[in-house]
């Protein structure tokens, strides 16, 4: 038991005691006095969590607005991916030119470099998009890229 409720006990305890020698008349408001105190208990424990939550947040506004990174944005998972890729890269070409010459070694490196860069874009969102920036100088230039 926490020490919380050890207390809690002790209060219901004792509101059941009262109850006992005070008699039946009193019960309503030992209730709702002991209900008060549950109340008190549970926005107690309300207001730890969502202070906790906004400190959390503030955190990771704190920090740029990344989290940390999570275990599929490793580097480990880059690298397999481009060795993979080269990997299955020489038998699409082999493939791709036997059969079409030029054009179908032409469409299996495109399908390689496309499927490349939808991981680059995956793994680092902006790479292709050209953020864009504030300027310093004037409000009519306030965008650049």
């Amino acid at each position: 038991m926490d020490a919380n409720d050890v207390e809690l006990k002790k209060e219901l305890n004792a509101t059941l005691q009262a109850r006992r020698e005070l008699g039946d008349e009193y019960e309503s408001a030992l209730v709702d006095s002991f209900l008060e105190k549950v109340d008190q208990r549970i926005d107690g424990a309300v207001e730890r969590r969502v202070r906790r939550q906004l400190a959390e947040q503030q955190l990771v506004v704190a920090r740029g607005s990344r989290g940390p990174k999570s275990a599929n944005d490793s580097w480990g998972e880059r690298f397999g991916f481009g060795i993979v890729s080269l990997v299955l890269a020489i038998p699409l070409s082999a493939i791709g030119g036997g059969i079409a010459h030029l054009p179908g070694l032409l469409v299996a490196w495109a399908g390689i470099v496309g499927v490349n860069a939808v991981q680059a874009a995956r793994t680092n969102p902006g790479l292709f998009g050209g953020r864009r920036h504030k300027s310093s100088r004037s409000d009519d230039d306030a965008w650049e890229e």
